[in-house]
């Protein structure tokens, strides 16, 4: 390249500057941000969704020999949990699962309530839930689970958590605290219409007001086994209440007890022998002492 050195100063940079804007190449591709849908973050929770859609499938795998705490404690530390699956009309099965899938489970958006696949050897593929489990209480850690056989056609009883959305004017406006009284409620449905909670707007909801089972969302296709009228939330206020008469009364009389029992001495005995009594006249010093009866 050949280079014109009667130029003044200023036209030779701004000449070195457009060259190397013109020779520089196209970066942009480079140095732009990920694409939507794009990035391990991404990946990661597309992974996550279609894992949520797809129904998990426990493989049990049956126990043998004797069904006692040592062979429980064998099969945990073998890495696995004893469990038992029962229900339907089929005998009782003792069994030993993975860990892992037993805590996506639990930790999954339905928790208990979710219906899975149970596959064990010899036996034909059923739909089953969890209804009882148990804890180490030291680790954490699961050390027996309960599952049951469900048929699709026949009305379930179970529990489902209650979520508040939202968060209510009494709190904001006037002061007061949300207390949920009521976490779960009992609802009886077809094991397909379980939800996995149910949500209720509490925005609304003003200084001691109160949210009833009455008011959560109802339909024709879940049944509540809950009281009408039974306390779900309330808003209520962190004031201190005034006390009525009667509680000052019974306070003021309480106290003047009190008093009174502090105030009243106790009575000190005296030493020595009692004295004799004051009527009875003391013997002169010269009168002679009455001599003794032979």
């Amino acid at each position: 390249m050949t280079r014109n050195y009667n130029r003044w100063p200023e036209q030779e940079t701004a000449g070195r500057v457009c060259e190397a804007v013109f020779m520089t190449p196209d970066l942009s591709h480079l140095i732009s941000g990920p694409s939507k849908g794009s990035g391990p973050q991404s990946a990661r929770a597309r992974k996550q969704e279609k894992r949520e859609q797809m129904p998990e499938v426990v493989v049990a795998k049956p126990r043998e020999g004797k069904f006692n705490k040592n062979a429980a404690r064998r099969v945990r530390v073998a890495g696995k949990i004893p469990a038992v699956l029962y229900g339907s009309g089929h005998a009782p099965v003792a069994v030993e699962v993975e860990p892992k899938q037993i805590s996506r489970i639990l930790f999954s958006e339905a928790g208990h309530n979710t219906i899975f696949d149970v596959e064990v050897a010899g036996l034909p593929a059923a739909k089953a839930m969890i209804v009882d489990w148990q804890r180490e209480p030291i680790n954490d850690r699961l050390i027996h689970i309960d599952m049951k056989r469900i048929a699709l056609d026949k009305a379930l009883r179970v529990k489902v958590r209650v979520k508040l959305v939202g968060i209510p004017v009494g709190v904001k406006a006037s002061g007061g605290i949300l207390d949920q009284v009521l976490r779960e409620v009992e609802i009886e449905c077809l094991p397909a219409n379980i939800p996995a909670n149910i949500a209720v707007d509490i925005n609304h909801l003003a200084l001691f007001e109160t949210l009833r089972v009455s008011d959560l969302p109802h339909s024709d296709k879940i049944k509540f086994l809950n009281a009408e009228d039974a306390t779900v939330a309330h808003v209520v206020s962190i004031r201190e209440e005034e006390p009525t008469p009667a509680e000052v009364e019974a306070a003021a009389l309480a106290a003047a007890a009190a008093a009174a029992t502090i105030t009243a001495e106790p009575e000190v005995a005296k030493k020595g022998k009692p004295e004799a009594d004051s009527g009875a006249k003391k013997p002169e010093a010269g009168a002679k002492k009455p001599e003794a009866k032979k």
